[in-house]
């Protein structure tokens, strides 16, 4: 097949490290596989900014948009921020540039791994997050309101294309799933009861539903849901939700199944996708290898699902496939312990692992 070009955004702190293994790992799987995979490498994030006065040029961007999928490692630095006060985000202005709206965040635990919940069915947590990634609570980003310095205001923007875009990628998601043998039911997560941009995505969200007869759906306010996820998250299947509150529940299911450094992402577009860790540059660990690169790589399980959907290639869906297996092998077989469940494997134990075990 043809070789495939892979952005590739290190970004800032340990976004370096992780991204440096996924290459190790992919360059194995193409060389395995008979693929051809060619890194474009592309410079974006805090450092870049501080350095040059611009988080991400018009070159990056317009670099990224050429390849066939962008993979990120981390971006932003506390101490590093906009006049505003914010931190240095260009993720964001990649989800909106390139309209990725869907913001996919699988939670399931990895084998031979100690749980953060007592209860024995939490081997059984397998849900997935989609978050509205365009709009929401997001979308005024940089536009806040300031009367003065005694009030400020941000905008909830929910628009009726936004919502059934991201309800038909959830509910084509819980689709897929229940043909692989989940349950099949996605939840609308909300709060409904209180705001009525939030009744409106329900009702959107119910309203496309009804197209969708082989799956299940139901609605849950967040703060129920923020409660259910802790009490019984094997309960669930796939949840859809606003910008914000997909934000904050996808870490807390994270911690479901041992932090952020076991927590990939993808957000997908119409025509492009973005893959990368949950988890943000952690700069009191970047430089010392001790970075888990685990979300990394699951991240790049889920860019070559991606494009396999894309190219139609079996090669892809075998190599997303291998590299999966080879994660869980490794740790069943508890070859490697990253740092923060108590053990001591680092960022070169884990990667070296995993390629042992393609």
């Amino acid at each position: 097949m043809e070789s495939l070009s892979i952005a590739v955004l290190p970004g800032d702190g340990i976004g370096v490290e992780v991204t440096h293994s996924a290459l190790k790992v992919l360059d194995r799987l193409g060389s395995r596989a008979g693929l051809r995979f060619v890194p474009q490498h592309l410079r974006a994030g805090a450092i870049a900014y501080q350095e040059t006065g611009t988080a991400l040029s018009d070159e990056t961007i317009r670099s990224a948009g050429e390849a066939d999928a962008m993979l990120l490692g981390a971006m932003g630095l506390p101490h590093i921020r906009y006049a505003d006060g914010t931190e240095i985000a260009p993720q964001l202005d990649l989800r909106e540039h390139f309209g990725l709206f869907a913001g996919v965040r699988p939670i399931r635990p990895l084998p031979g791994l100690p749980s953060k919940l007592a209860d024995s069915r939490a081997a059984d947590i397998d849900f997935v997050m989609v978050r509205e990634q365009t709009e929401g609570l997001f979308k005024e980003r940089g536009a806040t309101l300031m009367k003065g310095d005694d009030e400020a205001r941000d905008a909830m923007v929910i628009t009726r294309a936004g919502v059934q875009r991201v309800s038909d990628f959830a509910l084509n998601l819980g689709r897929q799933r229940k043909a692989r043998g989940r349950p099949g039911r996605v939840t609308c997560v909300d709060k409904a009861n209180v705001l009525g941009s939030m009744a409106y995505f329900r009702r959107i969200f119910e309203e496309r539903a009804a197209a969708f007869p082989d799956v299940t759906a139901d609605s849950a306010y967040v703060d129920a849901m923020a409660l259910n996820l802790v009490m019984k998250p094997w309960d669930y299947d796939v949840m859809v939700t606003e910008n914000l509150l997909g934000d904050i529940l996808s870490d807390l299911g994270a911690a479901l199944v041992g932090g952020m450094g076991m927590a990939p992402s993808g957000d997908i577009g119409e025509s492009h996708a973005l893959f990368q860790p949950a988890h943000g540059s952690a700069p009191d660990i970047a430089g010392r290898g001790i970075a888990n690169p685990t979300a990394m790589l699951l991240s790049v399980v889920l860019m070559l699902d991606w494009l396999a959907l894309r190219h139609s290639e079996a090669p892809l869906e075998e190599a997303a496939r291998a590299l999966e297996r080879a994660i869980n092998q490794a740790y069943a077989e508890k070859r490697i312990l990253p740092f923060e469940f108590g053990g001591r494997s680092n960022t070169a134990d884990i990667t070296a692992a995993v390629l042992a075990a393609l």
